[in-house]
């Protein structure tokens, strides 16, 4: 089971899981914070809206396209 750290902690996750999903299993499910100050959540689930967008070992990715991996560093407070 890959293990990646979601905003600095621990997270086990089963293979082939999504950085989204992953995203909801370990915290409160949104990627980003608007430019308002709103939390976002991933919406469309296939990289069309961007509402996922999050820093994955800091560069920013869509979390809906991208497949967790060991070690992974994911960021989503931003």
């Amino acid at each position: 089971m890959p293990e990646v750290m979601l905003n600095g902690r621990a997270l086990q996750v089963a293979e082939g899981t999504s950085v989204a999903a992953a995203l909801a299993l370990g915290g409160d499910g949104s990627s980003r914070t608007s430019i308002s100050g709103q939390r976002r959540a991933p919406l469309c689930g296939m990289g069309v809206c961007q509402e996922c967008r999050v820093t994955i070992d800091g560069r920013r990715r869509l979390a809906c396209q991208t497949l967790c991996r060991d070690g992974m560093r994911v960021e989503s407070l931003a």
